[in-house]
């Protein structure tokens, strides 16, 4: 599998949007919205962020507050505005099929829940939501088949949103997916490729990987993993073995499971620049070089 072909630097600035802002993002992705669908009403998106600002706040009655720091809300928002590009920059190259505007919606109302898994009761007071690493997927998918159908959404909507959720497991295999319409699976390939793009291009990502390590390490804590079982050994591993997990494994993964459909986020499309694709890059890059400084002295013992 080639590597994504990297592009000159991108005309617009990156990341387009302050995504530390629930507000903002929210404008964005209903402006960008409106320009798609001019005639079609709002009143759904403001609905569905509203009350995920709500749920990941801890305004909620029935949840905590997000207590994560890598898996957090920004990182939800920062996969929001990426899929929205995304999904934008597919309908603006006309491929079909095109997108409604109620399955832009279910795209959207996918991304903003994907990671509600990682939510904790208020009652449950132990750890972190990191705890809940393992089966995160599974726990967001049981609060979306209780909360959308709340919203109006009907079985069929539902089972979209849920297939879309499914596609960010980094075990599955999104061609495998049980899938019946084309659009379930142009939303569950831009819900992937945007959860994976929409956090490695940010620009502290390569300050997060202790924050990451120590997730994993209390969800392996938690389900009582045998260490030589686990993924990671150390805060050090999880930073030596990033470079290679983008090269071997996302990388071939967006190009080839989920469609390519990455290409849209290119300015002009198809050939232009792509500003995640080399946001990521440089990242991996600045990875490598602090990989280097921590093995040269350790290289000197030797």
């Amino acid at each position: 599998m080639g590597r994504l072909k990297k592009t000159s630097p991108a005309p617009t600035i990156f990341p387009y949007v302050d995504t530390k802002s629930a507000p903002t993002v929210a404008v964005f992705v209903e402006k960008k919205f409106s320009e798609l669908y001019p005639d079609a009403s709002l009143a759904w998106l403001e609905t569905i962020f509203q009350d995920m600002v709500t749920l990941f706040s801890g305004r909620h009655p029935d949840y905590a507050a997000a207590d994560l720091r890598y898996h957090d809300f920004e990182h939800t928002l920062q996969a929001t505005v990426c899929m929205t590009l995304l999904l934008a920059g597919r309908h603006a190259a006309g491929v079909q099929p095109r997108l409604t505007a109620r399955q832009f919606e279910l795209g959207i109302s996918a991304v903003l829940l994907h990671d509600t898994g990682y939510l904790k009761l208020r009652s449950d007071t132990g750890g972190t939501g990191a705890k809940y690493t393992y089966c995160h997927v599974l726990r967001s998918c049981a609060f979306v088949a209780s909360y959308l159908p709340t919203l109006g959404a009907n079985d069929h909507e539902v089972d979209a949103v849920l297939g879309a959720i499914n596609c960010t497991g980094q075990k599955k295999d999104i061609s495998r997916q049980k899938i019946c319409e084309p659009f379930e699976r142009i939303i569950g390939c831009a819900l992937a490729t945007a959860d994976y793009l929409g956090q490695m291009a940010a620009a502290d990502y390569p300050d997060e990987m202790s924050i990451l390590f120590h997730e994993f390490k209390e969800s392996d804590d938690f389900i009582h993993l045998p260490p030589s079982r686990r993924a990671f050994k150390s805060e050090s591993d999880v930073a030596l073995r990033t470079p290679l997990f983008w090269r071997k494994f996302v990388q071939p993964k967006l190009e080839s499971d989920c469609q390519a459909v990455y290409r849209f986020l290119a300015l002009p499309y198809p050939h232009g620049a792509n500003a995640y694709l080399d946001a990521v890059e440089k990242n991996i890059a600045e990875i490598e070089r602090r990989n280097a400084v921590t093995l040269t002295p350790k290289l000197k013992k030797k």
